[in-house]
């Protein structure tokens, strides 16, 4: 990923799931039912409306979890991903692996390269984290860290298997995989037949159908940068329905430059491994699937405001909001898309 990337470490998650709790009526054929836990090192929510019963929801997302840990967790010592990262080029990646490479591999060239599953080296030697300040790199230890940055050091063979230019090229997918494995989830509700629920997991979402009980679409919001420590308030809410949402972000930890009061983060440039200030503070986008709007929602953030923007305009069935500052406001563009969707009252 890269600075401003949604490591669990470095993004504060900027949308709240909104759980609604409501029974579903006498006699109504749909009955409601809930599920919450803790998983991929995030929690999640999900809401469906179904008459079938016995299920086994729970035991389905556990298995979920488990498939998507294996192949894909940075935390597991064992997982496909891991071993990849050690050096070990014989392992076999499976079907969801090969998805979210794919997938990556899209935006990476879409976004000429700001997009990177690579660049967690060079992000972790800049000492990017909550409670870190960011550190000097002098020329010679950045270019040292770029040999190893570049999704396009990495292939995916015919054999299922990646083959990296150099064995130290670290890969970590944790800006998309978490959208990846809500559409696994979606996936598996629509085979079982439910085709009313909202899953969110972590932040990010994806609604099908509504919210039968209250016959309307199901309502998410997105979180206001200038809240303080401790409120939950609202920048916007919105109306979601058979779409997916991601955001990307790092409200809390803007910084305020002491002579112009200009708010800005810093995200990395893989490019050439430097650190630029940006004033685009979240980017929350609406896509077809939540792999594709985790991913866009990381790249956003790369690639700035005004190269968001080109960008946004040229991708099909993708709309964004956009929370930037300018000079002491903090200001918000919204594709055409994505405000028929807003809630105004």
């Amino acid at each position: 990923m890269m600075a401003g990337r949604k490591f669990k470490v470095l993004v504060s998650i900027l949308v709240l799931f909104i759980a609604f709790s409501f029974s579903a009526c006498e006699g109504n054929e749909f009955e409601e039912q809930n599920y919450s836990g803790n998983a991929l090192g995030t929690s999640y929510h999900i809401k469906i409306f179904t008459g079938k019963e016995d299920l086994q929801i729970e035991k389905g997302l556990d298995s979920v979890f488990q498939v998507i840990n294996k192949s894909m967790s940075t935390y597991w010592e064992d997982s496909d991903i891991s071993l990849i990262n050690r050096g070990i080029d014989s392992i076999k990646v499976d079907a969801n692996f090969q998805n979210v490479f794919k997938a990556s591999e899209q935006i990476y060239k879409e976004t000429n390269g700001y997009f990177d599953p690579t660049v967690g080296n060079l992000v972790n030697a800049y000492g990017f984290g909550p409670d870190k300040s960011l550190e000097a790199l002098d020329v010679d230890t950045i270019d040292s860290l770029l040999q190893y940055v570049g999704f396009d050091k990495l292939k995916l063979t015919d054999e299922d298997r990646i083959a990296k230019e150099n064995p130290h090229i670290y890969l970590d997918f944790n800006a998309i995989a978490k959208g990846y494995t809500i559409d696994v989830i979606a996936e598996y509700f629509e085979n079982k037949g439910i085709h009313n629920y909202l899953i969110e997991l972590g932040g990010e979402l994806v609604s099908k159908g509504e919210h039968i009980t209250k016959q309307k679409p199901f309502i998410v919001a997105i979180d206001d940068p200038l809240q303080e420590e401790g409120e939950r308030t609202f920048q916007a809410t919105l109306k979601l329905k058979n779409r997916a949402m991601a955001t990307s972000g790092n409200y809390r930890k803007f910084r305020v430059d002491s002579t112009t009061g200009e708010r800005f983060v810093h995200t990395i440039n893989p490019l050439n491994g430097k650190p630029e200030r940006s004033n685009l503070l979240s980017a929350s986008v609406l896509a077809e699937s939540c792999m594709l709007a985790d991913g866009y929602a990381t790249a956003f953030m790369a690639l700035g405001l005004e190269k968001a923007k080109k960008l946004s305009l040229e991708l099909e069935d993708v709309d964004v909001y956009f929370i930037y500052a300018e000079n002491d406001s903090i200001k918000v563009y919204a594709s055409a898309g994505f405000q028929e969707s807003l809630l105004t009252d």
